[in-house]
């Protein structure tokens, strides 16, 4: 059974980052895509950051400029570092794998940004 672990959540401050970590269960290559996502209060999930097997990345519009992925095959773990957080950054966030058909979620890290 696949699981995804996210960690690095918590309150900051707008203009601070943060990283977040997520350690998946398997070998990363395993799936043709992994990353993450998030969701606001009363909004739809959406994306962050992606990462395929072969390397290419794509990124939500808003974060193009602040959002670094990272993907570690020794550890199996794949990272999104913010920076520059706004308060609208305020969400959910949750780590995704897709293998083919099949996606699957993490439980999901607090991320509020506020002073």
């Amino acid at each position: 059974q696949v699981q995804l672990v996210e960690s690095g959540g918590g309150l900051v401050q707008p203009g601070e980052w943060l990283r977040l970590s997520c350690a998946v269960s398997e070998n990363i290559f395993n799936f043709n895509v992994v990353g993450w996502y998030r969701q606001a209060p009363g909004k739809e999930r959406e994306l962050v950051a992606t990462i395929n097997v072969g390397g290419v990345t794509d990124y939500a519009d808003s974060l193009t400029d602040r959002a670094t992925i990272f993907r570690d095959g020794l550890s199996n773990t794949v990272d999104v570092q913010v920076i520059k957080l706004r308060p609208e950054d305020t969400a959910v966030y949750y780590c995704y794998a897709k293998r083919l058909s099949t996606i699957y979620w993490g439980q999901g890290t607090q991320v509020t940004v506020s002073s």
